[in-house]
């Protein structure tokens, strides 16, 4: 029995719509955990505000973890394409962890008003383990890794001391983003997001490697 020739040309088409409403959903999603987070997150709140049935919302994930976890990758893929992609652009050293901090910054004054998807799920998931709980890990470490090699780079390229400990210049790093969030999302306090950036000097200041004395001939 031969196929039907409409049939196969459908086929794409449909595999192209799919995956379009797919993004659609998804997108959707990422704005609805945004601001209610992951674990007000569900099926049925995703079909109202996409105008589907929850049938359809459940064919393209399968459940609520799994769209839970879609959303994680997401998000994170945002953030790549956001804050890490474009500071790679930047020279080795200092230009380029100063391009991340920068761009992390800027995400971060967009998100005061929904909320950051990577801190909101440590505060719901920090003593829940399985598989979301792991997707955020996973995701938040790939992240704090990518800053850790900058952070490094700039020990190799000589702008900061060969003594620096570089998961401890991530960690005051990373304390001044949490401050922020605090700071300007719960307290509604104005200048967090300059006095992380003056907190993110002091850092680099502390760990910056000292200038060359000149020598009496060269002020000659």
């Amino acid at each position: 029995m031969s196929a039907n020739p409409r049939s196969l040309r459908d086929t794409p088409r449909q595999l192209q719509k799919g995956q379009q409403t797919r993004a659609a959903i998804l997108e959707a999603a990422l704005g609805l955990a945004s601001h209610m987070g992951l674990e007000g997150l569900s099926i049925g709140a995703l079909a109202d505000v996409m105008q589907m049935s929850k049938s359809g919302v459940f064919a393209h994930f399968g459940s609520r973890e799994e769209l839970q976890i879609s959303v994680i990758r997401e998000y994170h893929a945002k953030f790549e394409e956001e804050v890490f992609f474009p500071a790679l652009r930047e020279e080795r050293g200092m230009p380029r962890l100063r391009a991340l901090f920068e761009r992390w910054i800027k995400r971060v004054s967009v998100e005061l008003d929904s909320g950051c998807i990577y801190i909101s799920g440590a505060v719901e998931f920090d003593d829940r383990p399985g598989p979301v709980r792991d997707a955020l890990v996973e995701m938040v470490r790939a992240w704090h890794l990518a800053l850790e090699r900058a952070i490094r780079m700039a020990i190799e390229e000589g702008h900061l001391r060969d003594d620096t400990d570089a998961q401890q210049m991530l960690f005051e790093i990373h304390g001044h983003i949490l401050a922020v969030h605090h700071d300007a999302r719960f307290l509604r306090l104005p200048g967090a997001l300059d006095r992380a950036r003056i907190g993110f000097e002091r850092v680099v200041s502390y760990y910056a490697t000292p200038p060359r004395p000149v020598s009496k001939a060269a002020r000659r």
